[in-house]
């Protein structure tokens, strides 16, 4: 069957969309260090001297998840499962997901503020809270509809299928494992980010895949 420019056009333009989302994470995460153990005031301290990366990182990190939110909820669009259970479920698992993002960098964007001295270590406190809801309900609830949506669809390899929902297990399993711990140990949250090459690889898979190869 002949390829329409347009389904091209669209499908790449979906892709680079979570691409650019990806590639948006990444810098975040490079222009953040996390602050090292300290007291309020050193902390302020910190704060001051990574001023501008960190307002400019937390901007990176919260626009960065609209454009993979757009390109997983174009995964359903083009998997014809938007009226279907799983697909619904995949927007309500986003919407959560963003949620829990941009609670996460207010938190970190009143970390910044010097005034009162408290305010820094107490906005880290949050920040750790936050964390919980990432693993607990968040990744999940949306890597387990998403990967159900691409294995019975076929628009890419049914590996990301099955990858995504083994993804949302093992984001589940730490949440619970870590239910008791007030801040997730740095192993843990450091796995987070293999949920970014997961976009980053479908991004690129959807782009050089064909319309009909599902």
């Amino acid at each position: 069957m002949m390829e329409n420019p347009s389904d091209r056009a669209y499908r790449t333009l979906c892709a680079l969309s979570g691409a650019a989302g990806v590639v948006m994470l990444f810098a975040s995460f490079a222009l953040n260090p996390s602050p090292p153990p300290a007291s309020s005031e050193e902390l302020v301290r910190w704060g001051q001297q990574h001023y501008a990366h960190g307002l400019w990182g937390a901007w990176l990190q919260a626009t960065g998840p609209v454009l993979i939110m757009l390109f997983a909820f174009a995964l359903v669009h083009i998997a014809g499962a938007a009226q279907r259970l799983e697909g619904w479920m995949t927007f309500f698992g986003g919407t959560v997901l963003m949620t829990v993002s941009l609670i996460e960098i207010t938190f970190y964007l009143a970390a910044w503020n010097p005034d009162p001295v408290i305010m820094p270590l107490i906005s880290l406190k949050f920040i750790a809270a936050t964390q919980h809801l990432y693993f607990m309900v968040a990744a999940p609830a949306l890597f387990l509809p998403l990967g159900i949506v691409l294995i019975k669809s076929g628009i890419l390899p049914r590996a990301f299928g099955y990858l995504a929902i083994l993804l949302a297990a093992v984001f589940a399993a730490l949440g619970a494992a870590f239910m008791l711990r007030l801040a997730l140990p740095g192993p843990v949250t450091a796995f987070a980010g293999l949920q970014a090459l997961w976009w980053l690889a479908a991004s690129l898979a959807l782009m050089i895949r064909k319309p009909d190869a599902g």
